[in-house]
């Protein structure tokens, strides 16, 4: 067969230069009928392998038999069923080639967005540990949020995944943005709707909005692509080469980058950078109400004689005068806050580590102080021969015979005379 340096060669020499055919034949020693069909061909000459066999050609029916029942067989199982003992790689291709032929196809619609129409959120955990304080590290969520319109990303590093911190960051995201979108499109987040129903406190938070929190579908993982695209983006061009020495540092650092890096570049998709989409897709968005929604951990508990109160596995110590008495606790990634009656009693930089016990130095100064207090009263009141209850009246003190005689007791005070034994003298 004619190489293609030696057809490209003689079409030039015979139609540019009018080499005759005779000539051509014997510079290139090939026959004249060999060199009339290179000049005569208008596209190169191919090389064209016939079709080889393959050691799994014999076992295609078994793998086709497989799929047909078990469509999602993975092919080491089908290697070890059809007894295949060569190489892996082979029996795959083979496998790749076949099983759309049994799965029915799944085509992921491309879906266009209006201005203001949906975010996109969704928890990516960066690999790397942040340092948390008291020599603890920890891998943290971070809540990202896509506009469809736009492309415009955003991330916050929250303190754990719980309803009210996840809540915290979308407000935090949506307030820096100055309104949100008529839906904010979630997976199912256990905090947000895990059973595939909006928990309390996301439907609040969106009531309060004026918005729809939808859930996407099960097994869907298009359905809110952009974010899990941006989540991809976040690992291969964010992290790489960065350190950070605290939760804050990294939200510092990854707001620097969104707004001079990713919210900047030319995407393909849209045919501009977010930032020029941006304008549109924020007009067209909803007002943020005048009263913010309901964020963060709160609980009620009564403060016991030890006098903290839990959040998210640490403690926080709380005024110890509000001992025996109903306290509101609330968290957001930045403070904790504990009011009794109106009049806050604790506040706190809320710590994203665990287990660890928060003391306020003034709180240990009343209960040192409280407990002086109660000593000297006791003690004032034992010199006095009266005992008191904590409120001030006095506790009756009975003496002992009285309990005789209420439950029919008598008691001989004086103490028993036993007889001696007898002597051998007085038996006999």
């Amino acid at each position: 067969m004619i190489k293609l340096e030696e057809w490209a060669e003689i079409r030039r020499l015979h139609l540019a230069e009018g080499v005759p055919i005779k000539e051509l034949a014997r510079r290139f020693g090939l026959s004249r009928n060999t060199v009339r069909s290179a000049v005569r061909a208008v596209e190169p000459p191919r090389r064209e392998r016939g079709p080889r066999g393959s050691s799994v050609d014999v076992f295609e029916p078994q793998i086709r038999s497989l799929l047909a029942q078990w469509p999602s067989m993975p092919a080491p199982v089908i290697a070890e069923r059809i007894g295949w003992t060569r190489s892996l790689t082979v029996l795959k291709d083979r496998v790749r080639q076949l099983r759309p032929l049994f799965v029915p196809p799944d085509p992921a619609d491309r879906i266009e967005y209006a201005p203001g129409e949906v975010a996109q959120c969704d928890l990516w955990f960066p690999e790397p540990e942040i340092p948390v304080g008291a020599g603890q590290q920890r891998v943290l969520p971070v809540l990202a949020m896509t506009c469809g319109h736009s492309r415009v990303t955003d991330a916050v590093m929250i303190p754990s995944r719980k309803a009210g911190d996840i809540l915290a960051g979308m407000w935090e995201i949506i307030g820096g943005w100055g309104a949100c979108p008529r839906t904010l499109l979630w997976d199912r987040e256990s905090a947000i709707g895990g059973t595939g129903k909006l928990t309390v406190e996301a439907t609040s938070f969106a009531g309060t909005l004026g918005v729809g929190i939808r859930l996407a579908p099960r097994r869907d993982p298009e359905s809110k692509g952009l974010v899990e695209r941006r989540n991809g983006y976040f690992e291969t061009s964010f992290l790489p080469g960065r350190t950070f020495t605290s939760p804050f540092d990294f939200n510092v650092q990854i707001s620097d980058w969104l707004t001079t890096r990713a919210n900047v570049r030319h995407l393909r998709a849209i045919g501009a950078s977010p930032a020029q989409r941006w304008d549109a897709d924020r007009a067209a968005m909803v007002g943020l109400p005048p009263v913010a929604p309901a964020i963060g951990l709160n609980h009620r508990v009564r403060l016991g004689r030890d006098y903290y109160v839990r959040v998210d596995t640490n403690d926080y110590s709380v005024d110890p005068r509000a001992i025996g008495r109903f306290v509101d606790v609330f968290a957001n990634p930045a403070r904790v806050v504990a009011s009794c009656a109106g009049q806050v009693v604790a506040e706190h930089a809320r710590f994203w580590g665990t287990r660890q016990t928060i003391t306020d130095p003034a709180h240990q100064a009343t209960a040192r102080l409280l407990r002086a207090e109660l000593a000297q009263r006791r003690r004032e009141h034992d010199r006095e021969g009266t005992r008191t209850h904590t409120d001030g009246h006095v506790v009756a003190i009975r003496a002992l015979p009285d309990y005789d005689d209420l439950f029919g007791v008598d008691f001989d005070p004086r103490p028993v005379e036993h007889l001696s034994a007898p002597t051998a003298e007085g038996i006999s």
